[in-house]
């Protein structure tokens, strides 16, 4: 492809959920900011994806913005009588002073400190998980270690009860398909019952830590409630449940995704083997090089010039975060590849930036570097017994299974 006319971002395009590095890589060259037919606007280029990251003028709530053709197709879907509130109230989907309210309520929970206090139990469940693996020989590295080792962590800082992880994984996995572009009326049937079964599952947990509060992150949540008369009752159900589902999905794929590229770059891997003083810098390589958030999203407020194109007031802009981190004007001629001494790795915009940053960000570091570092140490022994599953999401995308035969 050579001109901007023959490119076409397609996330739909078959086999785009298993790469769509090409096509990043495509409109980067040749069309970088880049009008959708559905009305949405598409960043690609680091400079611009970091601009708009960190510009306060933008915003993140959808009433901002004006209709696209993707609202009507969920109006005829699901009736235009249709909940439109549910998951505004969320601080992911609010604007300053809204959202600096309800960010500083949660952000006690994951200081760089508190999360760092963490790491002895993060080693402790990452260590039963690898020696149940060891017993066995295999493992699948979604279901048997990247999925329950956050999913238990953020589980204990809120102060969840026990529940049905199965059901719970399947509920959020289809949750998080709101953040991308659904066509399939099947699957927006499926995301409003499984936001149905959320809702209903943190009501109750929320009933339950009313009568059993203690020391933890949603205990605190009540207490400002009812104290201080802070958050809402919708809001307080929107924050849990952000929190929960975020607290694991995006770490799922940091851990699946990340594992998967050092099986494809052995030789890093034996680096990271040889290491552990590379942990650290080989998970903000890893984020760098295989998003586990592929995009976020800003509404224009007035029109605005990026490049030589004026995007209008009132539209959605994906900010392409997995293509901005192999942009090879930032990253150098060798951003397609894995190099976990990579100076400026730390430079990835995985994570977002400006108000909306990452408020877990430490908490996914952590976990990663123990997890990813003590399976390459465990283990001498790591391979596929076949090619991973994909999960098939756009955005947050990652494995849905990959087995592996291991060894020490």
């Amino acid at each position: 492809m050579t001109d901007a006319a023959a490119v076409t971002y397609n996330p739909f395009e078959p086999g785009f959920a298993e790469d769509p590095y090409p096509q990043y890589a495509a409109m980067r060259g040749h069309d970088p900011v880049h009008e959708n037919p559905l009305g949405i606007w598409v960043l690609f280029r680091y400079d611009d994806v970091l601009r708009f990251l960190r510009d306060p003028s933008l915003s993140v709530e959808d009433a901002n913005a004006a209709p696209t053709m993707l609202d009507q197709f969920v109006d005829e879907v699901l009736g235009e009588d249709r909940d439109r509130e549910m998951g505004t109230r969320a601080m992911l989907n609010r604007d300053p002073p809204d959202h600096t309210r309800l960010r500083k309520l949660v952000s006690k929970a994951f200081t760089p400190r508190r999360i760092e206090g963490l790491r002895p139990r993060v080693q402790q469940l990452v260590d039963e998980a690898l020696d149940r693996a060891a017993g066995g020989g295999r493992m699948d590295l979604i279901g048997d270690y990247a999925f329950p080792l956050p999913f238990a962590v953020i589980s204990e800082m809120m102060g969840m009860p026990p529940t049905d992880s199965d059901k719970l994984r399947d509920w959020s996995g289809t949750l998080v398909r709101t953040l991308e572009p659904v066509v399939d009326p099947d699957v927006l049937r499926a995301i409003a019952e499984a936001g149905e079964h959320m809702r209903a599952l943190v009501l109750d947990v929320i009933t339950w830590k009313r009568a059993n509060p203690a020391d933890d992150l949603l205990s605190a949540l009540l207490a400002a409630e009812e104290h201080g008369d802070v958050l809402s009752d919708e809001e307080l159900l929107e924050q849990v449940m952000l929190l929960y589902i975020a607290g694991h999905e995006t770490t799922v794929n940091l851990i699946g995704n990340g594992t998967l590229a050092l099986l494809h770059h052995r030789d890093q891997l034996a680096r990271l083997r040889d290491d552990p003083s590379l942990d650290a810098s080989a998970v903000e390589e890893l984020l760098r090089y295989d998003a586990p958030v592929q995009m976020t999203r800003r509404v224009t407020l007035t029109d605005v010039e990026v490049g030589a194109k004026t995007i209008p007031k009132g539209v959605f802009v994906v900010c392409g975060l997995a293509s901005s981190n192999r942009d090879e004007t930032h990253f150098g001629p060798t951003a397609d590849q894995v190099d976990i001494g990579r100076p400026n790795a730390k430079e990835h915009l995985s994570f977002g930036g400006g108000a909306h940053y990452c408020l877990g960000a430490a908490l996914a570091r952590l976990e990663a570097q123990v997890a990813i570092g003590s399976l390459v140490r465990r283990f001498r022994t790591i391979e596929p017994v076949s090619g991973p599953t994909w999960n098939g999401r756009i955005n947050l995308r990652g494995l849905d299974e990959f087995e592996l035969v291991v060894a020490p």
